[in-house]
């Protein structure tokens, strides 16, 4: 395959997502080459739909194929907030800082056990003729305070089960092996092998 936007200005995640899908393109670009098309509005009711909203923008403009993803947060005791509101959960414009400060002040005396949660990433794909979407999860639960100094957004405070540490205790390679982005990153691709073969 030739080209794919990432419909994504964000560093770290496109970045991310790079690295994993290189070897199927020889050319990856972001939203950062197409600064012309501004912010994209997710005004959508699901995270599918967020996602999709995302990636048909970036094609719909470009004419390049284009895969967006959204993540969300969901913890079990806040009745699966933050949900739809995970990267502004302290308000519009809000830090990672801000969002985390606020889950663990929700979570204040809240016991281990009861603080489960899981990360959840749909890609979504848009080309014209093979529009799709594949997900990742990754459980856990929320720690009472930061730990680790890797990775961004909510890490610091996201304790894997599988890896029982947080995420940004995690060098890039455990991360993309057990992550809810690099999950779904490994779907997509496994997707994208098989649509081209």
């Amino acid at each position: 395959m030739k080209k794919i936007v990432i419909a994504s200005s964000n560093k770290n995640k496109v970045s991310e997502i790079s690295t994993n899908i290189k070897p199927l393109f020889h050319t990856i670009l972001s939203l950062i080459d197409f600064p012309e098309i501004g912010e994209i509005i997710e005004d959508g009711t699901t995270i599918e739909e967020n996602s999709f909203i995302k990636s048909r923008t970036s094609f719909n403009y470009t004419g390049i194929a284009s895969i967006a993803d959204d993540t969300i947060l969901e913890v079990d005791y806040l009745n699966k907030e933050p949900g739809l509101y995970t990267a502004r959960y302290a308000g519009e414009n809000a830090t990672s800082e801000q969002n985390m400060q606020k889950l663990l002040k929700n979570l204040k005396g809240v016991d281990q056990r009861m603080r489960t949660a899981r990360f959840r990433t749909v890609i979504s794909y848009v080309d014209g003729n093979n529009d799709f979407f594949v997900e990742g999860i990754c459980e856990g639960k929320i720690l009472e305070s930061k730990v680790g100094n890797k990775g961004f957004g909510y890490d610091p405070i996201f304790h894997s089960t599988e890896f029982n540490m947080s995420l940004a205790q995690m060098n890039p390679v455990q991360k993309n092996d057990i992550s809810h982005r690099g999950i779904a990153i490994k779907n997509f691709v496994s997707k994208i092998r098989d649509i081209y073969k």
